[in-house]
């Protein structure tokens, strides 16, 4: 039996053909996510509905090309984020991303909209929201939205995946309890209606939240009847995909990175929580500094070069090669460049006349993403309660030296993951499922 699997990523819509009884992922697809609309204010994020809904048409029918047999289709997407339904079932809305900045307006001598969801609910209703509240966070979009009068009486909201889903199949937006980051009350698994009501969000009209692995509809393509399981967070996926097992510790690097691992009960913490599946948990640290902050050191090293028109085509490849042959440096580097849990600003330290080279720079980079991994992981647990750690995301794969940092931090075994994680956790869905 062939499936279809559809990803609807924040840089790009994957898909792939899922070959259940070989257990393979297969005949991949990748079309661009589109880009924001231009001419919005400063720091707002917003996409075309129609524009999404285009590219995700041609990805299915690329794939319904490789496989005319399939008939079910698992879909995964990007959480945070909002797009409006009205009382009609219409759109009221553009996709509103998880990008979007909005929230940190100022409100005067308020200080921002986000700080005031956060006073709003104070801590123990954070807490109870899993410590869920980024600026692209649903809660706090809505929150700005009812402020400047643009949430429509009895409206309701989904992620971008469940909107297009539900649309295709003409059926009312559900959402899967990986989707619902920072809105559910953890301690009893239903919309946490206390807190929307704190933000005076009281009317707002919730759509149903499921923690099944079940049907949501069906629609027809190329003559092809596909029936639809999904949307799925896709932080999840990737973990399900990278086969995370209850006494592991997963570090997913790549352009952001995260710590992560499952847990069977709610416990709060210095770290987020999200719900897992089959009524799991998923005890997270996210925003940790990875490729992206590596890419602004990268970006300074070839300004001059690029300003002048001169090629640079293998900086990656030369970093590397360079930091390997680094064995110690005291040249520090904090790549906090962009807010998160470890701060948001940066730094270089300890600079002298010696140690300001490409080699040395980067070995310090690198150092310094292995000792906030292990940071971060005793935040987690202190009592380190994991036996192995399992890798994934593709950065630790193209930088061995990272990988035998991060090695000498956790003293345990170590794995890495091979593929497509996001499509292989849809894999492993589907077999379940079949």
């Amino acid at each position: 039996m062939r499936c279809l699997a559809l990803d609807v990523g924040s840089t790009s819509i994957k898909g792939a053909v899922l070959d259940l009884a070989r257990g393979a992922v297969e005949s991949t697809v990748s079309r661009p996510f589109p880009a924001p609309i231009g001419g919005l204010a400063s720091g707002w994020f917003e996409v075309s509905l129609s524009a999404v809904e285009r590219e995700v048409e041609h990805a299915l029918d690329a794939l319904l090309a490789f496989a005319p047999d399939a008939n079910r289709l698992y879909c995964s997407g990007q959480m945070g984020g909002i797009v409006v339904i009205d009382a009609s079932g219409r759109p009221a809305s553009h996709y509103i991303s998880w990008r979007d900045q909005r929230t940190l307006e100022s409100r005067g001598s308020g200080g921002t909209y986000l700080d005031a969801v956060r006073r709003c609910w104070g801590d123990d209703v954070l807490a109870s929201l899993g410590n869920e509240l980024q600026p692209g966070s649903t809660t706090g979009l809505l929150f700005w939205l009812a402020r400047h009068g643009r949430l429509p009486a009895g409206a309701t909201f989904a992620t971008i995946a469940d909107f297009l889903l539900a649309r295709r199949c003409g059926v009312k937006p559900t959402m899967h309890v990986t989707h619902a980051v920072g809105m559910l009350d953890h301690r009893t698994g239903d919309w946490h209606r206390a807190a929307f009501d704190r933000l005076h969000l009281g009317e707002i009209r919730f759509p149903e939240s499921t923690d099944r692995i079940a049907p949501l509809g069906q629609f027809s393509l190329r003559g092809q009847t596909l029936e639809v399981f999904g949307s799925f967070g896709d932080q999840q996926c990737a973990l399900r995909g990278a086969g995370l097992r209850p006494e592991e510790l997963s570090l997913n690097i790549s352009t952001g990175s995260q710590v992560s691992r499952r847990t069977q009960t709610f416990s709060p913490g210095r770290y987020q929580t999200r719900r897992y599946f089959d009524g799991e948990f998923l005890d997270t640290i996210t925003h940790l500094p990875a490729g992206r902050s590596l890419n602004v050191l990268v970006d300074l090293l070839t300004e001059l070069a690029v300003a002048e028109g001169l090629a640079v085509s293998n900086a990656w490849d030369t970093i590397v090669r360079k930091a390997a042959e680094v064995d110690a440096t005291n040249l520090e580097v904090d790549l906090a460049f962009f807010a998160g849990p470890l701060g948001s600003t940066g730094g270089i330290r300890s600079v002298t006349t010696e140690n300001l080279t490409v080699g040395q720079l980067f070995f310090a980079a690198f150092r310094s993403m292995a000792e906030n991994y292990a940071k971060c992981a005793e935040w987690l647990d202190h009592n380190r309660a994991w036996k192995s750690v399992v890798l994934s995301g593709g950065l630790a794969q193209s930088i061995p030296q990272l990988r035998r940092m991060i090695q000498g931090r956790f003293h345990m075994p170590l794995r890495e993951t091979n593929g497509d994680e996001t499509l292989l956790g849809l894999l492993d869905i589907a077999r379940a499922t079949n």
